[in-house]
């Protein structure tokens, strides 16, 4: 039997065809997948533990599957290899959120995502890098060191589920998942030219995630075609009862992935298209996207999201302060790293806070505990929560005019290390992705080839009214039909282990 290694590379339907048809078995798309990783993720840095005794445990299931016939039944994700951001509880491997907070926290528990993702059938390789407790734009505020773009070593992968999308560029994973609060999969989708999809908020299960924003977070896939995430989000989209957020949402994913965009209406967002900050190689590729749609027959129409120059400002309300709360369960009695040598509580809780959490997520701590303070509640936080109602409006409003919006995923392509120090110009890279958390509706990252400029991937954000994410994957399918499906990076496309 021939052994293929060129895994790196393959698609879903692609690895389970050579399966199915005994062209390699599950076992050696465990063992090369595990191999490229010790071989290339040493340039990378995208994984923090790989689970090699795991993978190969699920490759033999797969293999016995293979064996008595029953392959098919395994699941949407049947030997694929997966991998998982590292706020996602999986029993027996360590889940850190990049924090020194949490750096010997072994899972006791398997998230639903997680297990839904495993039960579909994915070879689970192990848990990837990303910022602190989520909180970033670029991964570099790991505690465990940044995850660099494979597009360009010396330039960010963006955050905060870096790892999640850097795997997938690379080859080292042909499913990831990662969670978005206010753009963390989309951004670092553009920034890698990936595909990434932020469903409606409650479409997947958040228990077992660990949280950042409870009214915001929502996971999401990372793959390198439409159809790939498509049968990605069919695995982990369900109802959970451990999820009180969760919803019973039950659709294939890949049902409309070929009706093509004629007779759909796309929105353009005149603020977004205008908004400053906006790279002109950036604007000049969500054009073209826009042209492309048109000549496919959609219509394109402006729609209004009037608001949405504040969203930024009402997340940085809302977020520190669900942040605050959350986070508060790492006292270093219940969890999370513990300060010796104290005689009181007192003193051995503020020591362990203060070393155990890094400079940005302290930022965020302080001043969601300012906000959630007497008299200053009301004056920012209750504000905050009236501007998320009239932003929930103005989209609701919009998807009156079209189908599925068009936008930006990020105002400009990857930056490189260090080149952003400010807190608040950090904030501005998800400019065009919070109000979609703020609002609930699923969104997404379509890579759109590179920028004339820079050479980088540049992606086109796709918005969806709730829960009927269905038509933002219509369209990227159609965009794809364009611009072809996203490509590993071409530094490691032809690294030892691709081929």
């Amino acid at each position: 039997m021939a052994v293929r290694n060129d895994f790196a590379t393959m698609g879903v339907r692609q690895i389970q065809a050579g399966l199915a048809n005994k062209e390699f078995s599950a076992r050696e798309v465990a063992e090369a997948s595990l191999a490229r990783i010790a071989t290339v993720d040493a340039d990378v840095h995208a994984f923090l533990e790989v689970t090699d005794e795991l993978a190969l445990a699920k490759a033999a299931e797969l293999d016995a599957a293979i064996a008595n016939g029953t392959f098919a039944e395994m699941g949407p994700l049947a030997g694929v290899p997966v991998a998982f951001k590292d706020n996602m509880n999986q029993i027996g491997t360590h889940t850190t959120c990049s924090s020194r907070m949490l750096e010997n926290y072994v899972s006791p528990f398997t998230a639903t995502c997680v297990a839904r993702t495993v039960n579909a059938g994915g070879i689970p390789l192990g848990k990837l890098n990303m910022d602190e407790f989520a909180f970033g734009s670029s991964t570099e505020t790991s505690a465990f060191g940044p995850t660099k773009n494979p597009w360009d070593l010396s330039r960010v992968p963006g955050g905060s589920s870096g790892g999640s999308a850097a795997a997938v560029a690379a080859g080292l994973a042909t499913v990831t998942l990662g969670s978005d609060t206010g753009g963390s999969i989309r951004q670092p989708g553009s920034f890698c030219g990936v595909v990434a999809v932020k469903p409606t908020y409650g479409m997947v299960s958040r228990y077992g995630v660990v949280a950042f924003g409870s009214s915001l977070d929502q996971v999401g896939p990372f793959a390198r075609s439409v159809e790939d995430a498509a049968l990605a989000l069919n695995a982990i989209t369900d109802h959970d009862p451990l999820d009180a957020t969760s919803q019973d949402v039950r659709t294939d994913f890949t049902a409309n992935l070929a009706e093509g965009v004629r007779g759909m209406k796309i929105g353009l967002v005149r603020e977004f298209m205008e908004a400053e900050g906006l790279q002109p190689e950036v604007r000049a590729k969500i054009e073209d996207a826009a042209e492309q749609l048109r000549q496919l027959g959609a219509e394109i129409v402006e729609v209004d999201l009037p608001n949405a120059k504040a969203a930024i400002s009402a997340y940085y309300v809302l977020g520190p302060c669900e942040a605050f709360s959350n986070l508060s369960r790492f006292d270093s009695v219940r969890y999370g790293y513990c300060a010796e040598g104290h005689a009181d509580l007192g003193g051995q809780y503020e020591e362990s806070r203060a070393k155990g959490f890094g400079i940005e997520a302290r930022r965020r701590i302080m001043l969601g505990s300012y906000l959630l303070s007497a008299g200053v509640y009301e004056k920012y936080y209750y504000p905050a929560q009236q501007v998320r109602t009239l932003i929930t409006n103005d989209y609701v409003e919009a998807y009156k005019k079209c189908d599925c919006i068009l936008a930006p995923a990020a105002p400009r392509t990857a930056f490189k290390f260090g080149e952003i120090s400010d807190p608040t110009s950090m904030y501005l890279s998800d400019m065009f992705t919070i109000s979609i958390n703020i609002a609930g509706n699923g969104g997404m990252s379509m890579p759109l080839g590179l920028g004339a400029e820079s050479g980088l991937p540049v992606g086109a954000q796709l918005i969806a009214p709730q829960f009927k994410d269905q038509n933002m994957l219509r369209v990227a399918a159609a965009l794809e039909t364009v611009y072809g499906k996203a490509p590993v990076a071409p530094a490691f496309a032809t690294a030892k282990g691709a081929n």
